[in-house]
């Protein structure tokens, strides 16, 4: 029988609270920074079958809101009350999705039943691997990427489980703080535990789990009144990763999303095979699987944030994800920047929203600024310290009614800063400069979000940085409805020195003392015709240092002298160009226009689908091959409608007879 409404209602907050309880005791007990300052970790409540039903909403990370806890749940054959289980492989179950994702589970028994567990994931800094911080765009298999522990119990009836502990801990680069966030997260488990005994306690056991249930049957129904008021149809967008590997190929992932009613479909077929790099999506091809829904959520929770956050939401929604793909990747494919692509995925899901609900959101959110890693010896303790110094994000994109936010929003929004004091308290590094880039948000009536910038110098040698999910250096973030794309990421060594090094994506390099690293991440995409904008808003850009003068007058044509607004020069200067206009529904930026010139969508279309007929292990190297070919077409030799994709598939798979496979096939 159903819960009544208000009852239902108050063991919704409970619930909720309760999650939040668990998110206060990891985020007040945890020794990393990367969780104690940047909060990328979850808590929450599930169902015995594993089903979400309760997280935070002011603490720890968004993404996991529909997460499914049942396969690793299954994995293990038997609980008892005590038991604590964890995971960080990306392949048990496909619930941690890398392997520095250490999610951990607790039964929580009323009378010898499980009646929920109570759950929660932080990412470690460091899980061992080839490189510090353990991800990186080049490496090629999961191997490389970290210990990875299949589900096991780490404590057994309240014992810790030394075995498993002690093969963790020996296998990582700084084992003590890898303890002490474990040991914050059995902290929160038991939190959480405490929390669901007084819930059962004040509302009885059959109202608790009726009433869990309900809560799921809840959000769903609200996620289905929210999509019901979209125009139904077939919305397709497309966007590119700047790189494949490191110094590879752009990298597509390609949605049509189509509305039906209260029904969504997202299919992913034309996405590019998956990658001998680490930017591929572990999904095991489920149909819900929680990567392939945060888009989702953000957008079903931006336009109604009455949207109660939990894994009901996903019931409206199936995939399709094409095996051997970016989005479905085989094992071993290497999986840890699936940030970076997941990320990459968020704007898509906007961008095929925004077609059916323009008036009501944003152009697409910034990325392509890292999650800034230092490994580093410290000069006074001569202790090695891995640490996570900050995530460089950029804003939201503009919106139908504002600018996008500064600096943060969308998809990094809950990645926090971690204050300059302590970044130099903790790592031998020096600050020089953390704020927003001038010129970065994209132009528009509302204009996108501006950039994050860091600028630190090392001050010990052997330095090693680690910039992962560095992006949107070719392919920025883009606009819509005359808004314009915005500006692209930066990562320069020793900028403005002699000895300058544009970096461009790369995402592990050794620094010396002395040595100075800036970072820019991309900005966001503006909203409307940037000559419509209100140029008093422009001026006080202007003022703050957002916008130049030189911008003002070539994005908005708005005059600035002498510190203030010339109206007379702006009104004639915008007069003159009224008639500019803006060509189609999106802009793109140069480096997609100047990309689409070779690869059209038909050319694309036919190589997805040229490549989906080899066997997976063959279609990163065959897809590198055509690219190569491709650019060393004549012009005349471009015809974009498909044909000389397939003369040079033909051509490519003949010289590689050990394919088995026929020009035509």
């Amino acid at each position: 029988m159903a819960v009544d409404s208000i009852t239902l209602e108050i063991l919704k907050n409970h619930c909720r609270a309760a999650a939040e309880s668990m998110a206060f005791t990891l985020y007040r007990t945890a020794h990393s920074t990367f969780v104690k300052e940047t909060e990328d970790f979850t808590t929450g409540l599930t169902t015995p079958a594993g089903e979400t039903f309760a997280t935070p909403t002011d603490l720890g990370a968004t993404w996991f809101v529909g997460l499914n806890y049942k396969n690793v749940i299954d994995l293990i054959p038997h609980y008892d009350e005590g038991d604590i289980c964890l995971t960080n492989d990306p392949y048990s179950g496909f619930v941690s999705t890398h392997s520095p994702d250490m999610h951990i589970w607790k039964p929580v028994f009323h009378q010898g039943e499980i009646v929920c567990f109570v759950v929660g994931h932080i990412h470690n800094t460091d899980v061992g691997g080839a490189v510090p911080a353990s991800l990186s765009r080049t490496l090629s298999e999961v191997h490389q990427e970290g210990i990875r522990i299949p589900p096991a119990k780490i404590l057994e009836k309240g014992v810790i489980n030394d075995d498993v502990l002690s093969i963790m801990l020996a296998n990582v680069r700084m084992p003590e703080q890898n303890w002490g966030d474990l040991k914050a997260q059995i902290a929160a488990m038991n939190t959480g535990e405490r929390r669901v005994h007084e819930m059962i306690a004040k509302f009885g056991v059959e109202t608790f789990k009726e009433g869990t249930a309900d809560l799921l049957d809840y959000a769903e129904r609200q996620a289905r009144a929210i999509l019901r008021d979209l125009p139904d149809g077939e919305y397709v967008f497309n966007d590119y990763m700047d790189e494949d590997v490191a110094e590879g190929y752009p990298c597509r992932i390609a949605l049509k999303m189509t509305i039906d009613g209260d029904d969504l479909l997202f299919d992913f077929t034309g996405s590019d095979p998956q990658i001998e790099g680490s930017v591929n999506i572990p999904t095991g091809g489920e149909v819900r699987h929680v990567l392939m829904m945060i888009g989702l959520v953000y957008v079903l929770y931006s336009l109604d944030k009455r949207l109660f956050l939990n894994a009901g939401i996903a019931r409206i929604c199936r995939c399709i994800l094409p095996s051997g793909s970016i989005v479905n990747p085989d094992f071993p494919a290497a999986v840890g920047l699936r940030t970076l692509s997941v990320q990459r995925l968020q704007a898509i899901i906007f961008g095929a929203f925004v077609q059916a609900a323009p008036d009501r959101m944003p152009a697409s959110p910034a990325s392509g600024g890292p999650i800034m890693n230092v490994n580093a010896i410290d000069n006074l303790t001569g202790r090695r310290v891995v640490a996570s110094i900050d995530p460089i994000t950029g804003g939201s994109g503009g919106m139908p009614w504002g600018d996008g936010t500064e600096g943060s929003g969308a998809n990094s929004a809950f990645l926090k800063n971690t204050p300059v004091e302590i970044n130099e308290a903790e790592v031998p590094i020096r600050i020089l400069r953390y704020g927003l880039a001038a010129d970065s948000g994209g132009p528009g009536k509302f204009r996108g979000g501006m950039a994050t910038a860091l600028h630190f110098r090392a001050g010990a040698p052997n330095t090693r940085v680690t910039a992962r999910n560095r992006d949107r250096t070719r392919f920025t973030s883009w606009g819509v409805l005359g808004g314009r794309s915005g500006a692209a990421s930066v990562f320069l060594l020793n900028p403005g020195a002699p000895t300058e090094v544009n970096l461009g994506n790369t995402d592990i390099l050794s620094i010396d003392p002395g040595d100075e690293i800036l970072v820019i991440s991309g900005g966001a995409g503006g909203w409307g015709d940037p000559l419509t904008r209100d140029a008093g808003a422009v001026l006080l850009d202007v003022r703050r240092g957002f916008v130049s003068t030189v911008a003002a007058r070539r994005d908005y044509g708005v005059i600035i002298a002498g510190g203030g607004l010339d109206e007379a020069a702006t009104a004639k200067l915008r007069a003159a160009r009224a008639a500019e206009g803006y060509d189609g529904f999106f802009d793109y930026g140069s480096g997609r226009i100047e990309f689409e010139h070779l690869w059209t969508e038909a050319n694309y279309a036919a190589l997805t689908e040229l490549l989906q007929e080899l066997p997976v292990h063959w279609r990163f190297f065959v897809k590198h091959r055509v690219f190569e070919a491709m650019e060393a077409l004549a012009e005349n030799e471009r015809n974009g409608d498909g044909g000389e994709v397939r003369a040079i598939f033909a051509d490519v798979i003949t010289r590689y007879p050990q394919l088995g496979l026929v020009a035509g096939n």
